[in-house]
């Protein structure tokens, strides 16, 4: 689960108190999600969920491939990090432009746009080129994830969007599992490119389905007045965006006229991300402030980690694409095992407790797969690993959605659920972009000594360095779950 992860985060715990009996009927009952007035437009959104997930998984396998072949390495963390940060501008920019002109326009739109960031990605001569189509994607991304909520919200009643949520993180599973085989497969026989330009020709099928039925479900849908449109809000995004890259971009460099880019980053982030989340976030205030938080920490270390685990087995283990990919395989699937556990009957009572619980999991499984850098380990580690780690996402992230919900006001509820999605956003661009810089630092962009371009993969000390990194982090995350429980009964912290 990796550049769409968000859009998936909401289903097993909507769906949690649903009885059997009603979520069968919810799916294929009169009236039910795949009844007739339902069915196209759940079969083509949920297949845009699929083809998201899928480019996610496939992106994962096939990036050591383009990198080694683009002579990039020194900017791979930078095609992860640089879809994280237009996914964050694009997520407040949505929005916006759902409530004002519905979900129709946006998702369209970002559908588009992911699909010729993949098509400027696929042709891209250089690494640098191919990372502005990775930025591309993220805008289209963007742009979709908070689409797709807008049309469950606004095309299907209360009772049937519980099932629609667990069908988008049901849509995962395959991917996870799938994803990596195919596109290890097409990166061996047909070339990395291909994994990114076959994906907007699928697309087009899902657009044809569930256009018609999107058009006729905003029809029924009653007049209201739009909102105006919070330009002080998006101009807060596009700095949280600008400082983020400019901030990437002097981490990169590393030297002395690298420090402007870095100061100027600093400075537009900094306010940009104090009006974006909820005041307290940033010192860890208790409730609220800490949830928000603990979702952006929660995400950048674990994806952060997971960006380099392929090129690791790839470089340093001589694994094949396909099984380097394979290996975050069991972390698709654990996930979805522990987003079921978090939800079992009388979890709720223990709500913190498995949030520390998932950040100590994902803590060892990322330290877990550093092992597999010593030469004595079995290269398989690095997958039981990951496998641990998607117990502990699934019990943190869903648990922190649960308890962000908990501790909204109907009136914020959505205001909050914006903020998680930024939080999650720039925990990634941070923690990806900081692993980025400790892996050029320490020797990740280069051949080694002897070693031509081609066969360039840094060195194991970078890969140590991120993962060493990155389990600190989410050790630091176990410490901050308990600040998660408001002090008052109110549950906004303790002010700003």
């Amino acid at each position: 689960m990796s550049s769409a992860s968000p859009t998936t985060d909401q289903g097993p715990d909507q769906g949690a108190d649903q009885a059997p009996d009603q979520g069968a009927a919810a799916l294929d009952g009169p009236g039910g999600v795949l009844s007739g007035r339902y069915r196209a437009l759940t079969l083509g959104i949920v297949s845009v969920v699929l083809l998201l997930a899928f480019e996610a998984t496939a992106v994962n396998t096939a990036m050591p491939v383009a990198a080694r072949q683009l002579d990039g390495l020194g900017l791979y963390a930078f095609a992860f990090s640089g879809y994280f940060t237009t996914t964050l501008f694009a997520l407040v920019v949505s929005g916006q432009w759902c409530d004002r002109r519905g979900p129709m326009q946006p998702l369209f739109t970002g559908i588009a746009v992911f699909g010729a960031g993949l098509v400027v990605a696929g042709t891209a001569p250089g690494m640098w080129m191919f990372v502005a189509g990775r930025a591309i994607q993220g805008l289209g991304g963007g742009l979709v994830i908070v689409a797709l909520y807008v049309v469950v919200g606004r095309a299907y009643p209360e009772r049937l969007r519980p099932a629609v949520f667990a069908a988008f993180s049901s849509a995962w599973v395959l991917p996870s599992i799938v994803g990596p085989v195919v596109s290890g497969a097409v990166t061996q026989h047909l070339g990395w490119r291909w994994v990114f330009l076959a994906v907007p020709v699928l697309v087009l099928l899902p657009l044809a389905v569930m256009g018609p039925a999107l058009r006729r479900a905003e029809k029924e849908q009653p007049a209201t007045t739009a909102e105006p449109f919070d330009r002080r809000r998006s101009a807060l995004a596009a700095m949280a965006a600008l400082g983020a890259g400019l901030l990437q971009y002097a981490g990169r460099r590393l030297d002395l006229p690298g420090l402007i880019p870095g100061a100027a980053g600093v400075a537009l982030l900094v306010p940009a991300v104090l009006g974006l989340l909820p005041a307290g976030t940033l010192r860890a205030a208790r409730g609220l402030p800490t949830v928000i938080l603990l979702r952006g920490v929660a995400a950048g270390a674990f994806f952060a980690a997971e960006a380099f685990i392929p090129l690791m087995m790839v470089t340093q283990r001589g694994l094949s694409p396909t099984l380097a990919g394979l290996t975050l395989a069991s972390g698709g699937l654990s996930w979805a095992l522990g987003s079921w556990l978090q939800g079992r009957p009388g979890a709720e009572r223990h709500r913190e407790a498995m949030i520390r619980l998932g950040f100590v999991l994902t803590a060892v499984a990322i330290g877990g797969a550093a092992l597999v850098l010593l030469p004595a380990v079995p290269a398989w580690v690095a997958a039981v690993a990951w496998a641990v780690g998607g117990i502990g996402m699934g019990l943190a992230v869903t648990s922190v959605s649960v308890l962000m919900m908990r501790l909204s006001t109907p009136e914020d509820a959505g205001a909050n659920s914006a903020s998680l999605q930024v939080s999650d956003a720039l925990g990634n661009v941070l923690l990806v972009g900081l692993s980025g810089v400790l892996f050029s630092a320490l020797g990740g962009g280069g051949p080694a000594a002897g070693e031509s371009a081609e066969g360039a993969g840094g060195s194991a000390g970078a890969f140590a360095a991120i993962f060493l990194t990155m389990t600190g982090v989410a050790l630091l995350g176990a410490l901050l779950s308990g600040r998660s429980r408001p002090r008052g009964r109110s549950g906004t912290g303790d002010g700003a």
